[in-house]
């Protein structure tokens, strides 16, 4: 399974579960997992990781364009499919102009073109307000889990040691 992460992954791992002081493990993890062809976001995410100018910005600047993959051809061939389905569904014409306009859609329509399973921290919530990711995922089939499945799925472990 190849993975494409969404940014509230790396923001509430830095803020919360896996701050670079406490857990590096976590984010070797990640970069291991690039280099194997298993996980990876898009350069949208990393703009929105960058503007934080913090340590997570400066990881993300660290990270070669094949850990933040740009569109490509079979990317584009899908924003069409992607809009049209934000269009068709019953939200405010607000909430799809916004979409349309962020990184979860690029996200989507990526993970859409390639295959990928997403990976976010957002959970399904029907509301005409605000395309969320995963609701987007199951209406164009497209897999999608949090963070801790992808992780207890690829059996990682971040093991204690001492320094």
């Amino acid at each position: 399974m190849t993975y494409l992460l969404d940014a509230n992954v790396f923001i509430q791992a830095k803020n919360l579960h896996y701050g670079f002081d406490f857990c590096p493990a976590f984010w070797d993890w990640l970069i291991e997992n690039n280099k194997a062809g298993k996980v990876f976001s898009i350069e949208k995410v990393r703009d929105e990781l960058e503007a934080g100018n913090d340590e997570l910005a400066t990881w993300a600047e660290e990270r070669e364009s094949d850990f933040f993959l740009e569109p490509d051809t079979l990317t584009a061939a899908k924003f069409a499919e992607v809009s049209n389905w934000a269009s068709a569904q019953r939200y405010d014409p607000a909430a799809v102009s916004t979409f349309l306009q962020i990184g979860d859609y690029y996200l989507i329509t990526h993970a859409l073109a390639h295959g990928f399973t997403v990976i976010t921290h957002e959970v399904p919530a029907r509301t005409t307000k605000k395309i969320k990711i995963p609701i987007a995922c199951l209406g164009l089939g497209i897999k999608y889990m949090s963070p801790y499945e992808m992780l207890r799925r690829e059996k990682a472990l971040f093991i204690l040691g001492r320094i």
